[in-house]
C-alpha cells in the first residue's frame, strides 16, 4: 500500500520548488529541504520512499527547471499519477527516472485515506479496491528509472556498446 499525498490542478513548477533557491541549489541533498515549501510546508520533512502524488490537471506547468523532478525522485517518490502533466514537467521527469502516469479517473477516485496500490510494470492502480488501467509504460522509460535517470541510463548503453566493439 502507497502512502499518498494529493494536489490539486495547475501545480507550477515554483509550488514545487521555489524559484528563489534556483542558483543556489541544484543538487539533491540542496534541493530536498525545500520541496513543495510554498505548497506543503510538512511535506519535505515528512515524504518517504515509495511514497506517491496523486495530482489534478497540468501539473509541473511553469519553468524548465529540472530541480522539482530531480528533487521528488530523490525524495524517493515512486510516481506521480495525475489528470495532466504539463510537456516541459513530462520530459524533466523522465529525464531523472521520475514516473509520471496519466489516469484521472483513479485521482477523481481517492478520497482521504484511502488505499493505493500501484503496479506500474502492469499498468494497475488500485484506489480503495477498485482497478483502474493505465497504458503500460514503453520499457525504455522503465529501464531509465531503473538506470536512475537518462544520463545514467546513456552511460550504460555507451558502456554496453563499447564492450561489444570490443568482442
Amino acid at each position: 500500500m502507497a502512502r499518498v499525498w494529493k494536489y490539486g490542478d495547475n501545480i507550477n513548477t515554483d509550488m514545487l520548488f521555489p524559484g528563489k533557491y534556483t542558483y543556489t541549489c541544484a543538487k539533491a541533498p540542496e534541493i530536498l529541504p525545500h520541496l513543495l515549501e510554498d505548497l506543503d510546508p510538512t511535506f519535505a520533512k515528512n515524504v518517504k520512499k515509495g511514497d506517491v502524488l496523486l495530482v489534478g490537471e497540468n501539473f509541473g506547468c511553469g519553468s524548465s527547471r529540472e530541480q522539482p523532478a530531480l528533487g521528488l525522485c530523490a525524495a524517493g517518490i515512486r510516481a506521480i499519477v495525475g489528470k495532466s502533466f504539463a510537456r516541459i514537467f513530462y520530459r524533466a521527469a523522465i529525464n531523472q527516472g521520475l514516473i509520471l502516469i496519466e489516469c484521472p479517473e483513479a485521482v477523481n477516485a481517492y478520497a482521504e485515506g484511502a488505499e493505493v496500490t500501484l503496479d506500474i510494470e502492469g499498468g494497475i492502480l488500485t484506489v480503495a479496491g477498485k482497478q483502474y488501467t493505465f497504458p503500460k509504460l514503453p520499457a525504455q522509460i522503465l529501464a531509465i528509472r531503473d538506470a536512475g535517470g537518462l544520463l545514467q541510463y546513456s552511460i550504460k548503453k555507451l558502456r554496453a556498446s563499447r564492450e561489444q566493439a570490443q568482442h
